[in-house]
């Protein structure tokens, strides 16, 4: 049942905005380790697989024993004081990555930011669902993903800018005695907090789509979630193989960068930012657009056609670590991550158009555990696993192409099965 009609899309683009802007500056935070994992690698003296742990099992943890119970609190009560706190609590994440003295206060501050960022997204996504009509969710999650590039992009071009400027002693004399990747983190979580302040002044909108009632039996939500099993598994196993590929490539491509292609962070920052991006920009845009037209098709699962088509796109974009110069390197690493960047939109339209509104958060929730503990937490990794097989760190570049082909394989045949298994709307019965 739906009590009013969401709010015109242009009323609603003030708070898309807003949550856009909130989930830069997750994601940003996330992703930041990631460019200047080298100087932590040296200075804690830290191995391959240790920084696979720290980058991916270490926040997988985390992520699949509090996603759920995010996702639950989503559904049942508000969400944009949700999304405060999470966002406070990535801040602190930072902030603790910045002042790591050893490997389990890192991994400690690792898990804060990817608890913060992940449940914050769940909250974006529900709260963008009741920003507007179904029909114009393409183009309204199109907005907050692009938040979500932008975050992305902003760790390459903002941590390796901070980077080169603390290396280079540029910075404020107060963090001159901290190593640079520590300096950049502080600066981060200091403008973390200064941009989360208009979060509240954001209000909470009303519900919208409820099957039955936000506040039902846990056991009466579950058993409505299982009910949608046949359609849910494939889904879930396409975007998460899809996430495999995207964290192996985040968390591995400053190292391949650094080895194979004898780049610093402040030299190949601001291009790979630029095209985190530009690719996300692109790849949403075609995900919204091919959400939104696959709705009005005839054709069952039509809203999920361009995840398809991304996903068979991504495999031979997967070969980028082996490309044999820097610019053929960057093309097929943006066909990665735009690709990437269509599954991701379509699959938050589908969860968003196509599940009630009470399921939603425990829906994006269970998604997010299995992301983090099969996606984030394994890709990273499996890679380093991979490489010593191969014969040692030496075969990264290689091992990454392996892992991201594979699961780009995978990725395809799963989003096919979901479009064959779609429900044409949230309200119809699970077959």
């Amino acid at each position: 049942m739906t009590d009013k009609t969401p709010p015109s899309f242009a009323r609603a683009l003030g708070p898309l905005l807003l949550l856009a802007l909130v989930m830069a500056i997750g994601f940003t935070a996330m992703q930041s380790f990631g460019v200047v994992q080298e100087g932590a690698k040296i200075e804690l003296k830290l191995s391959d697989q240790v920084l696979g742990m720290i980058q991916g099992l270490g926040a997988a943890v985390p992520l699949v024993i509090f996603s759920i119970p995010v996702g639950i609190l989503v559904d049942r009560y508000n969400r944009v004081r949700l999304m405060t706190l999470l966002g406070v609590v990535w801040t602190i994440g930072t902030l603790l990555t910045a002042l790591a003295p050893d490997i389990g206060v890192l991994i400690a501050g690792r898990m804060l930011t990817g608890i913060g960022t992940t449940g914050a997204l769940t909250c974006a996504l529900s709260l963008c669902a009741d920003l507007c009509a179904p029909e114009q969710r393409g183009r309204a999650l199109l907005i907050v993903n692009l938040g979500k590039s932008a975050g992305l992009a902003a760790a390459f071009v903002l941590a390796g800018w901070l980077f080169g400027l603390f290396a280079s002693h540029g910075g404020p004399a107060l963090l001159d005695a901290w190593a640079p990747w520590r300096s950049t983190h502080i600066a981060l979580a200091a403008f973390s907090a200064v941009l989360l302040t208009p979060l509240l002044l954001m209000r909470e909108p009303q519900r919208h789509e409820v099957e039955s009632s936000t506040t039902a039996p846990f056991r009466v939500v579950a058993r409505e979630l299982w009910s949608r099993r046949a359609f849910l598994g494939p889904l879930f196993a396409g975007q998460v193989a899809v996430v495999m590929a995207d964290a192996a490539a985040g968390v591995w491509v400053a190292p391949v960068l650094s080895r194979n292609y004898g780049l610093q962070p402040q030299q190949f920052g601001g291009w790979v930012g630029a095209i985190l991006f530009v690719s996300g920009i692109v790849g949403a845009a075609l995900g919204g657009v091919s959400a939104d037209i696959g709705q009005r098709s005839r054709i069952r699962g039509g809203l999920l056609i361009g995840a398809t088509i991304a996903a068979g796109v991504g495999i031979p974009a997967a070969l980028f670590p082996i490309m044999p110069s820097v610019p053929t390197f960057a093309i097929a690493f943006f066909v990665l991550m735009a690709s990437g960047a269509v599954t991701g939109l379509v699959v938050s339209v589908a969860l968003t158009v196509l599940i009630p509104n009470e399921l939603r958060g425990l829906c994006i929730g269970a998604f997010i555990a299995l992301a983090g503990l099969i996606g984030f937490g394994l890709a990273p990794w499996l890679v380093s696993v991979v490489s010593s097989a191969l014969g040692g760190e030496q075969h990264l570049a290689m091992a990454l192409t392996i892992v991201g082909a594979g699961v780009g394989a995978l990725s395809f045949c799963a989003f096919a099965l979901a479009m064959r298994r779609a429900p044409q709307s949230a309200m119809e019965e699970p077959v």
